[in-house]
């Protein structure tokens, strides 16, 4: 089963912040991530006069949208999802799931607190709370994170919920002879790998992928008899 992590807050607290910290970090250390973004006061994804607006708008109930880059889902639903069941219906092949908001659900969480905003903690222990990232000292027995130190957070991510995955593997050959590479250099090259090659047309997902630099510069013409 995936795992989620809620990053939840007040609202202007910084949760997305956090999570544009949290991806490239995770994404990074060679895994693969899903978000999902809570919204109480509804949204719309397709702008009016778009075709996929006026496919709704004739009375599609659900509609998908798909590109060789990208697809969107848009569909009707007569209830605010629980995360369990949007990660059950419709994320698969990740690593993690992180979801912004979400505050009531049952998930583990990371909530985002700011001492400007003079309020009490909107999560305790006893809501899953799994640390606070805060610029203010608490102690209610979970670990406290600076704003910035996403490096700490994703540790503490990959201890609880990501400790013995099996990670992709890297094998390099230079000239032919097999070069060893640590866990953290293989996961290095996977991220930014995965992150280059994500973006070209039909490779979205990669889950294998095979390079090979070919260096002529000291090649040899072929010999004349």
């Amino acid at each position: 089963m995936i795992p989620i992590v809620s990053i939840v807050g007040t609202s202007d607290s910084g949760k997305t912040t956090l999570i544009e910290k949290l991806v490239p970090e995770l994404v990074r250390r060679g895994y693969i991530i899903a978000t999902i973004k809570h919204d109480i006061h509804g949204f719309e994804v397709d702008r009016e006069g778009k075709d996929s607006w006026r496919h709704k708008q004739a009375g599609a109930h659900t509609v998908v949208i798909s590109s060789p880059q990208k697809l969107a889902l848009i569909r009707d639903v007569d209830h605010d999802a629980e995360l369990a069941e949007l990660r059950d219906k419709y994320i698969q092949d990740v690593d993690i799931i992180l979801s912004e908001g979400f505050k009531r659900n049952p998930q583990p969480k990371i909530e985002v607190f700011r001492k400007e905003s003079r309020r009490e903690l909107l999560c305790t222990r006893e809501d899953n709370l799994l640390s606070i990232a805060t610029n203010q000292p608490f102690d209610i027995g979970v670990p406290c994170f600076g704003l910035d130190d996403a490096r700490g957070m994703v540790d503490l991510i990959e201890e609880k919920f990501l400790k013995g995955k099996e990670p992709p593997r890297v094998q390099m050959k230079v000239n032919g002879q097999n070069v060893p590479l640590s866990p953290f250099v293989q996961k290095s090259i996977i991220g930014t790998v995965r992150g280059m090659i994500s973006a070209l047309k039909g490779c979205e997902s990669p889950q294998s992928v095979e390079i090979r630099i070919l260096d002529n510069k000291n090649s040899h013409p072929p010999q004349k008899t």
